[in-house]
């Protein structure tokens, strides 16, 4: 069982107000605490800094974690509890992480995304998935798995390694560990993220279907067609703002978060409960 001191944090930062505004300002880690944080900073992509973190890590354990969230309190608890079940269950374990997607049967996780609200309900024991979306990646150090290089920028990495480690024969997993994304979220994506996606598809076209938590990876791209209309439709035909922003007062927000989880328990499921093609 991997113990709770000997967990690596790893960001890939270019933005040191929302680092300390959310990760650093996690309650989970303002106290003192035993755990190695690695900050990377001017990489010119995520697989890069990843695995420089890799090789730098003290620690078996690798929770890799966007800039932008935070964790709460008993988040640690909640990671500790899943590994538990995972060392009884499938001990070769490959990826874990807060939310994923299934081929065929919606996503696993429970999160709290800015503009989509509370997604999914606590679980009991971690979800097999197909692929994890970045926002918190969990590895270990001596699985042996990197982050594919040739991968630009800072899209479908969580992906690329969740392929990685299926074709290494390891499975992957989300777990009921819940945190809050204090994103800025956008219906509309650029370029860079499509150039990662035809990266993927060619890397990893004879395990095609491959569905993300952004869109469906298919041989003739009908999914990605259609994300693409709908993001031309949003620029050209009817601009908007998608429903939220980035919170600056993060105590505030861990307040409505818990307010929000309170009315939760005592309302029947949502259409957030399980959720595909969530663009986290």
């Amino acid at each position: 069982m991997i113990e709770q001191n000997s967990i690596t944090f790893v960001a890939a930062v270019n933005n040191r107000e929302i680092l300390e505004n959310n990760l650093l300002a996690s309650p989970c880690l303002r106290q003192p605490h035993p755990h190695q944080i690695l900050i990377q900073e001017g990489f010119a992509s995520a697989t890069k800094a990843y695995n420089q973190a890799i090789d730098k890590s003290e620690n078996d354990l690798i929770v890799f974690v966007h800039q932008d969230i935070i964790l709460p309190e008993q988040w640690l608890s909640d990671l500790q509890r899943a590994l538990k079940c995972l060392d009884e269950e499938d001990p070769e374990w490959g990826v874990t992480g807060s939310y994923g997607e299934t081929l065929h049967d919606n996503g696993r996780g429970y999160i709290y995304s800015s503009g989509l609200g509370i997604m999914g309900r606590p679980f009991e024991r971690p979800a097999q998935v197909q692929t994890l979306d970045e926002i918190v990646l969990i590895l270990k150090k001596s699985s042996g798995l990197r982050f594919d290089e040739s991968l630009p920028h800072f899209h479908m990495y969580g992906v690329d390694i969740c392929m990685a480690a299926e074709e290494a024969g390891r499975k992957n997993y989300a777990i009921s560990a819940f945190c809050v994304h204090n994103t800025a979220p956008s219906l509309t994506l650029g370029d860079d993220f499509y150039e990662c996606y035809r990266h993927v598809k060619q890397r990893w076209k004879k395990r095609l279907p491959i569905q993300t938590t952004c869109v469906r990876i298919t041989r003739y791209d009908r999914y990605m067609y259609r994300r693409r209309l709908g993001e031309m439709y949003v620029r050209y035909i009817n601009p908007k703002v998608f429903g939220g922003s980035r919170a600056v007062n993060v105590q505030q927000l861990l307040r409505e978060v818990d307010g929000m989880l309170t009315q939760k328990r005592f309302a029947g499921p949502s259409q957030t409960d399980v959720v595909s093609e969530s663009g986290l």
